[in-house]
């Protein structure tokens, strides 16, 4: 827990103060669920605009607003989010563009686009913020709504184009900095409060055995499935990478070897009063290789943290109802007995 906190302590030392923290109304967090839900039936992957204001250190989100899909070549998805964003103008409702939304399945959110996008965003809104929403995670009763923003180190590295590996350990990158989370709050309100405690005391009493579901079997079998293409694939950007290696390093014995051929020669040559030949001459015969991009695979390692810490915290919920359910037949069963 100590390391844990350490961490965390550190991720957010490294990052920018622009926003401490992410208030989202209710209606804008009720619009961004129905999206990804309806399109996640689909298959696809549901993503729209943020808009609200900045008070203070505040990035209050107070509406937002679908894009249009990727499939519909006939729109343009610029001309369409300025006409969006003209139209609520009119009516009196935020408009200042803040950010966007994506959905995520099982934690699958991290990746290459999503890199690239909030790097456009965040260079142009300062500001700006990625909330990602987790469908399946959602549907089990845990409200996944988070937050993120890039890191200084993770922007500058995105800037320069350099994804080496001497600029990953130059920069201090890893898949823990690449992101940082930002908290992020939901407001109601007070009448939204009021209908809320009603509707809650209308409930049911038989409704709220959905907290003990025990069907965990289909979570478990998504999680690992995604855990294990994770991890294949961090496998083979590793294979590549050690033949990188390999090949680096077999090339720096040839050349030494070569230079150390050469500077033999050339003392022949000296004690013979023979001019001598430049090292630069055996360099220019071996060329430098280039490394390969690690940037997949610190993403793929960032995924495999993020489905490693899901099966953990679903683990640790499952255990606890199980037990719950254990004391509560066992009580139903002494009951029975009298």
């Amino acid at each position: 827990m100590a390391n844990r906190a350490n961490r965390h302590a550190a991720r957010t030392e490294d990052s920018d103060n622009t926003i401490n923290y992410v208030q989202c109304d209710g209606l804008a967090v009720m619009k961004m669920v129905k999206h990804c839900h309806e399109e996640s039936s689909n298959m696809d992957l549901a993503q729209g605009a943020l808009l609200g204001l900045v008070v203070d250190k505040c990035l209050e989100i107070t509406n937002c607003f679908p894009f249009p899909k990727s499939g519909d070549e006939s729109m343009d998805e610029e001309m369409y989010q300025l006409t969006v964003m003209r139209r609520l103008r009119r009516v009196n409702v935020d408009h200042l563009h803040v950010g966007w939304y994506q959905s995520s399945d099982v934690g699958n959110s991290l990746s290459m686009a999503l890199l690239e996008s909030q790097y456009h965003y965040q260079t142009s809104i300062e500001e700006s913020v990625v909330v990602v929403y987790d469908t399946q995670k959602s549907s089990r009763g845990f409200l996944c709504l988070k937050a993120y923003r890039l890191t200084p180190q993770a922007i500058q590295m995105y800037k320069d184009g350099d994804f080496t590996p001497e600029a990953f350990r130059t920069l201090k990158v890893g898949y823990e900095n690449l992101f940082a989370e930002i908290p992020i709050v939901i407001k109601n309100s007070p009448l939204t409060n009021i209908m809320m405690s009603e509707l809650n005391e209308l409930l049911p009493e038989d409704k709220g055995h959905n907290f003990l579901d025990l069907g965990t079997a289909t979570v478990l079998e998504n999680q690992m499935r995604s855990l294990i293409e994770r991890v294949d694939e961090l496998y083979q950007e590793a294979v590549r990478y050690n033949k990188y290696q390999q090949v680096v390093f077999k090339q720096d014995t040839e050349k030494h070897r070569a230079l150390a051929k050469l500077a033999a020669e050339n003392a022949v040559r000296t004690s013979k009063g023979e001019p001598t030949v430049p090292e630069e001459e055996v360099i220019k015969q071996f060329r430098p290789m280039t490394a390969p991009n690690r940037l997949t695979a610190t993403i793929t390692s960032g995924q495999i943290n993020t489905h490693a810490q899901h099966i953990a915290q679903f683990c640790s919920q499952s255990l606890a109802k199980l037990f719950i359910t254990e004391s509560l037949q066992i009580a139903k069963e002494a009951k029975e007995t009298k």
